[in-house]
């Protein structure tokens, strides 16, 4: 098929790395790997940080976009469909449901989600247009349980196909395994909200079992890192070692030499570095919240203890550092559960069986 792919979130070519733009360019990738040709439509970010934030100037601006991509579609030719990725209230798609409906093409949606609660200001009106497109959709791919039972509740007569959360695992899979004992790792952003509410969780949790043999890696970075650095500033020097942002390459190479992967996961969505970690060799050790169990399946590839217990999540990870034959039968787990289920390759046929039925439903 030929495909007109947008994230209006945040395209798969921002400059500012995120969970959101990754997830981007393992969907753009694996619709080339089901082959698909596939066109980013348009690199236009339509998000509103507040609901009283009216962007200035955004409605003509898409306005533009709609008239660049009809005039081009008229001279080239349309494409099969149109594949919005990660509409919400706060990133509507004002391009493709007017283009859709003027050539006749299907709407496709993946990892759309829709909440009662956030019906304020200028929201309201995207969350109208969400549960319009999300009816109209030939198809509505969803990540997790929670958006599933978010869409169906809001909109009864949706067509719905469930994508697991997925990664581009080769990097991690290419990687030999060789596990520093007792050393822990974390991957991720300092950001205020849930990022940095994750690490004060982890920061407290082990300060209970700081008599234990463990360090930890901690790769990411952000506005709060000062903040962060502060919350494992008790611990003795060289203990904590604090690797910045890195690329994916160089993420691999850390994980590689890990042992347990540690991160409370307040507010994922999925979480995606538990992937990476997972296919690294990492059993992972995080809280039974959010979307986290839709990519750690505890007992099989790590444990998951209840929210908000320190001492739950310090014991879980003590448990994998007394138990090493135990560690290694999670990680190897892990590291298939990833290659089987969760890679590029796997998705990449799941994809095109669920588009299929898509292009049924023209709009």
């Amino acid at each position: 098929m030929r495909i007109a792919f947008y994230a209006p979130l945040k395209s798969p070519d921002h400059p500012v790395p995120s969970g959101d733009r990754l997830m981007a360019r393992q969907l753009l990738r694996a619709l080339e790997k089901g082959g698909n040709e596939v066109t980013l439509a348009s690199g236009l970010r339509s998000f509103h940080a507040t609901p009283e934030t009216v962007l200035p100037g955004l409605e003509e601006t898409a306005q533009a976009e709609r008239k660049r991509l009809s005039r081009l579609w008229e001279q080239d030719g349309p494409p099969d469909l149109w594949f919005c990725y990660h509409p919400y209230y706060k990133a509507p798609d004002l391009i493709g449901p007017d283009l859709c409906r003027r050539f006749r093409l299907p709407y496709v949606t993946a990892e759309a989600s829709y909440s009662h609660r956030r019906n304020l200001g200028c929201w309201t009106r995207h969350q109208e247009l969400l549960k319009e497109m999300v009816n109209l959709a030939g198809v509505n791919l969803y990540f997790t349980e929670r958006d599933r039972l978010g869409l169906a509740q809001a909109v009864p007569g949706a067509r719905l196909a469930r994508i697991a959360p997925f990664i581009d695992a080769s990097p991690f899979l290419e990687r030999l395994s060789v596990p520093r004992q007792s050393r822990l790792v974390t991957v991720a952003m300092m950001r205020p909200g849930d990022k940095t509410g994750s690490y004060v969780a982890l920061a407290e949790a082990l300060a209970l079992i700081a008599d234990l043999d463990w360090s930890l890696a901690i790769v990411g970075d952000g506005p709060e890192r000062t903040a962060v650095e502060a919350l494992f500033s008790g611990f003795a020097p060289g203990r904590v070692e604090w690797f910045g942002q890195l690329s994916r390459k160089e993420v691999a190479e850390v994980l590689s030499g890990g042992s347990i992967f540690v991160w409370p996961g307040h507010g994922e969505a999925y979480g995606l570095a538990y992937l990476e970690a997972q296919a690294a060799g990492l059993p992972v050790v995080a809280e039974r919240v959010a979307g986290v169990p839709e990519v750690v399946e505890h007992g099989r590839t790590g444990l998951l203890v209840p929210a908000g217990e320190p001492q739950a999540f310090a014991d879980a990870v003590a448990s994998l550092l007394a138990d090493e034959p135990r560690r290694r039968l999670l990680a190897e787990a892990a590291r298939r559960f990833v290659s089987e289920e969760r890679s590029v390759t796997v998705m990449a046929r799941r994809l095109s069986e669920a588009l299929v039925p898509a292009l049924e439903y023209p709009l």
